[in-house]
């Protein structure tokens, strides 16, 4: 019985909908059209900003695996720093290797200083047996300044969570950008 009632209720808000989208005047869709455009202008600004802030190419995380747990769990949203400071041993990095499109969130085990200033680093995921040298690429023993995206200097617990069901199920993508546009569309304020 509940189902059959879902259905009704949905069945009747996508009337209503449909039904404020064909009332709409083209200038007035053009205008929901506009705003639409707005907000996501608004969020790249937002994000270039966070960039530009924190010195960081990818100021906001999300922890994909359990490597980092305790401390991090998978679908925690952490929050990236970059600053010229020298990396400590125990500081939590975020790091991309040569030819991998996917960031990588583990403790630094050790920094080797060598005698021209440079600094190399040894990563290791807190739940992990060993220390990445296996994850970086053949013959490469440090990982290079360059590597570093930032350091962790915050988190929120699980929020990520959305962004990693969008990824394993591609569609979950769509469908929300779709009913995001509907309702900014059949907004009639």
């Amino acid at each position: 019985k509940q189902f059959a009632i879902f259905h009704i209720h949905r069945a009747i808000v996508m009337d209503s909908l449909i039904g404020n989208l064909k009332r709409m005047r083209a200038r007035q869709l053009f205008l929901q059209g506009v705003s639409f455009g707005l907000i996501v202008a608004s969020a790249l600004m937002i994000w270039k900003t966070l960039i530009v802030v924190t010195g960081s190419e990818s100021p906001i995380v999300v922890v994909l695996s359990g490597s980092m747990e305790p401390a991090f769990y998978r679908g925690d949203l952490l929050f990236l720093m970059m600053s010229d400071d020298p990396v400590r041993v125990g500081e939590i990095v975020v790091f991309k290797l040569d030819g991998r499109d996917v960031p990588i969130v583990h403790r630094v085990l050790k920094v080797h200083e060598k005698p021209d200033g440079s600094v190399e680093l040894l990563t290791k995921g807190d739940h992990n047996p060993v220390d990445d040298r296996g994850l970086y690429p053949t013959g490469q023993l440090w990982l290079n300044r360059h590597h570093v995206v930032g350091r962790v200097k915050g988190y929120l617990p699980y929020v990520g969570m959305v962004t990693i069901m969008m990824n394993d199920y591609p569609y979950l993508k769509y469908l929300l950008i779709a009913v995001l546009g509907v309702f900014v569309l059949a907004n009639r304020e």
